[in-house]
């Protein structure tokens, strides 16, 4: 019997009620962060066909692993860049915590926003190419 395409570059089927279907892992999912998983569920709800693509050429995985990371290093440079220009730094945390702990928060809970309207809930994946 002929091999199909998927079964030439290394996939495998198994049998479900009588219908072969291609067995998908993805690779390492719990180890992908908060942000790579909130990805992955973005695209998987409102973006099928994104997240079908990547997962089929095994690039899923990468991406997460890479918004993850893009997510952690933007929202550490932000909240840096903010608070020097909001005057939050160590003597406001000497002489009023509370307030210091306020502006932090209220600087990270910016942070966020931004990265995850940047770099979460893009309408696409990223390409390649660029």
């Amino acid at each position: 019997m002929e091999k199909s395409a998927f079964e030439a570059l290394g996939g495998s089927y198994m049998e479900v009620n009588g219908t072969l279907i291609p067995s998908l892992v993805i690779q390492n999912s719990e180890s992908i962060g908060k942000y790579g998983r909130m990805r992955r569920q973005y695209l998987k709800e409102q973006h099928p066909i994104i997240f079908s693509d990547l997962l089929l050429s095994e690039q899923l995985y990468p991406h997460l692993v890479e918004i993850d990371r893009a997510c952690h290093g933007r929202m550490e440079l932000l909240t840096r860049q903010m608070a020097v220009q909001e005057g939050v730094n160590e003597a406001l945390k000497a002489t009023d915590q509370m307030e210091w702990v306020r502006r932090m928060n209220s600087i990270q809970n910016r942070v966020e926003e931004i990265v995850l309207n940047e770099l979460i809930y893009l309408e696409e994946a990223p390409d390649d190419d660029t």
